[in-house]
């Protein structure tokens, strides 16, 4: 009879006849539920707890659950070949290998790519420029990550992109989602006469950490982590998950002398916290292993229940910042090290403009030189011009700068002006200004659907507008958002623009706007600004910043009072006071 049955029809009844005779065993207990396990068990578990608890996986944690997105490449390079645009499940999924669908803003990916502190190499700006104009929109953008982003990849392009760019070296892996996020370091580490340590060791150890450990994809939320070697550009580390910050220990410490790391952890500065000091110190090489160690708390106990507090702020919020570090020590098997603050030395002040223009390195006779960007763009031909004058000139280094601007390193003395010239005929700028300096802008609504205005054209708008009207003689660094994800940590400028929808009338129509914030800062002024105005109309901001402005001329204590500094000293209410004789005449010759 067994002849007559199909292979398939043979395999039904084996498993027809066994079940059937286990449903006759008198007394047998159902089955034990398999235990997790593999590299993904502890975000299972993980889940399964807050389930069990009476919580409800938001819908990430059922798609990561559903099929794990690296699980899921055969299916993205199949449908995106047909020019497919992914839903929201895959639309999350393919952000794990880089892959961004920014539609309505756009009818295309947008891709994110992974540079360790920043830093590529010539040859690999000019493929990136290449691989934009050949699978893009023909641009690149730095990012406030010290990363590259290109745009308009038409679905069908996504597989020979994605395979061109690790042709060149560099991956996207993890670059967006509930992932580790590009690692940021000292833009100057290793030319800086200031600095305490190269960061750049460190932050390419913790880089291929991460792509070798896939228990570390798939977090509760996204992560961010960040080395400072205490140079004169920052790293602002302050506004991560982790920051290490390098201090010197003089002799006679509590803990051997030396250079050592203090680990501040919960910086998240669209949730209008920084982060703080844990108490706890290590040495550089000791940085992979904790912040492992952190990350695996983190897997554990962060909410997957409600987005809106995945972060690992919320974590330290809710239990204390001495019960996280002693979670961590436990999955170290040690405990840390502790150094009382009287025994470490304090950081050397940055310099704001460092990252503009030209400086001497440590190393006798080099240069570096940074390049004013137009908030973060760049062309085809820039990004290709660049690359050869980093290639002949400099040292092939590229460095990217989480104020959306590159520096070029290496440049010979007898070369300084050679490079300043061939940078100029580009269209771009090495010159210092107090505004353009600190000027920062997010992809805002050309190219996100959560931006609430077109941040990169207002923050153009507005440093014309303040250029030609006021002599300002100190940096102010001006950030503008378009959301509340704070891409531009609009909190930690001197001002600080967040989009909003403005109501022009009674019937609901809105214009593009922004709330407007002072007195944020990094580094040794790191701080939270705090909000002056709500609702103000995009095309009424310049006038407003002008104000701003004009009035902190006219009522410092001082040239060396800065901009921030004198904000703290104002109450909002009479800061709104000094400011209104100068924005009213604004308002009345505009109108």
């Amino acid at each position: 009879m067994s002849q007559d049955f199909s292979a398939e029809q043979k395999r039904f009844l084996e498993g027809f006849v066994a079940g059937a005779a286990a449903s006759q065993v008198v007394g047998a207990a159902a089955p034990a539920a398999a235990v997790p396990s593999g590299p993904d068990a502890p975000h299972l578990l993980a889940q399964d707890a807050q389930v069990k608890a009476g919580g409800k996986l938001t819908d990430p944690e059922k798609w990561k659950r559903d099929e794990h997105p690296f699980d899921a490449w055969q299916r993205l390079t199949t449908e995106t070949a047909t020019g497919k645009l992914p839903g929201p499940a895959d639309n999350f999924r393919w952000r794990y290998f880089g892959l961004f669908n920014v539609a309505p803003a756009q009818d295309s990916f947008m891709l994110r790519m992974r540079l360790p502190n920043g830093i590529l190499k010539a040859h690999q700006l000019a493929g990136c420029a290449r691989l934009a104009e050949t699978y893009g929109g023909g641009s690149l953008a730095v990012t406030t990550r010290a990363n590259l982003q290109m745009r308009e990849i038409r679905p069908e392009n996504a597989k020979p992109l994605l395979e061109e760019l690790m042709d060149l070296g560099i991956v996207a892996r993890g670059s967006g989602a509930d992932n580790i996020r590009n690692v940021t370091g000292s833009p100057l580490a290793g030319i800086d006469p200031q600095e305490l340590l190269d960061t750049r060791p460190l932050a390419r150890d913790w880089h291929f950490h991460i792509l070798n450990s896939r228990v570390l994809y798939g977090l509760p939320r996204k992560f961010n982590v960040s080395f400072d070697g205490a140079g004169l550009s920052p790293a602002l580390e302050e506004t991560n998950d982790i920051g290490f910050q390098a201090v010197r220990v003089p002799d006679g410490g509590a803990a051997p002398a030396g250079i050592w790391l203090r680990i501040v952890l919960g910086g998240i500065s669209g949730h209008r916290d920084l982060a703080r000091p844990t108490g706890a110190f290590c040495r550089p090489e000791e940085a992979t292993a904790i912040a492992d160690a952190i990350i695996r708390v983190f897997i554990d106990h962060g909410d997957r229940t409600n987005r809106n507090r995945a972060r690992l702020k919320y974590v330290l919020d809710a239990w204390g910042f001495d019960r996280f570090v002693a979670a961590v020590e436990e999955k170290l098997g040690r405990s840390l090290v502790r150094i009382a603050e009287q025994y470490v030395a304090p950081r050397l002040p940055t310099d704001r403009y460092a990252h503009v223009g030209v400086h001497p390195q440590k190393q006798p006779g080099l240069n570096w030189v940074g390049v004013v960007m137009p908030v973060g763009k760049l062309t085809r031909l820039q990004a290709e011009g660049l690359a050869a004058i980093a290639a002949e000139c400099g040292d092939s280094d590229v460095r990217l700068t989480v104020w959306q601007n590159l520096i070029l390193s290496g440049v010979a003395d007898a070369r300084v002006a050679e490079v300043e010239a061939r940078i100029a005929a580009l269209g771009l700028s090495t010159t210092v200004t107090p505004i353009r300096a600190g000027l920062v802008a997010c992809t805002g609504n050309a190219g996100c659907k959560f931006a609430a205005a077109d941040t990169k054209r207002h923050a153009m708008e507005i440093a014309a507008h303040v250029e030609a009207r006021v002599a300002i003689d100190v940096p102010v660094n001006i950030h503008l958002t378009g959301c509340h994800h704070s891409c531009a940590q609009h909190y930690i400028g001197d001002i600080g623009l967040i989009g909003a929808r403005v109501p022009v009338n009674a019937d609901g129509d809105t214009v593009e706007g922004y709330d407007v914030a002072v007195g944020g800062g990094f580094a040794e002024n790191a701080r939270i600004g705090r909000m002056l105005w709500k609702g103000v109309k995009a095309e009424d901001a310049p006038r407003h910043v002008e104000a701003l402005l004009r009035a902190y001329l006219a009522h410092r204590a001082g040239p060396a009072e800065g901009f921030q500094a004198f904000t703290i000293r104002q109450e909002t209410e009479a800061l709104e006071g000094l400011v209104a004789p100068y924005l009213s005449p604004l308002k009345e010759a505009a109108e």
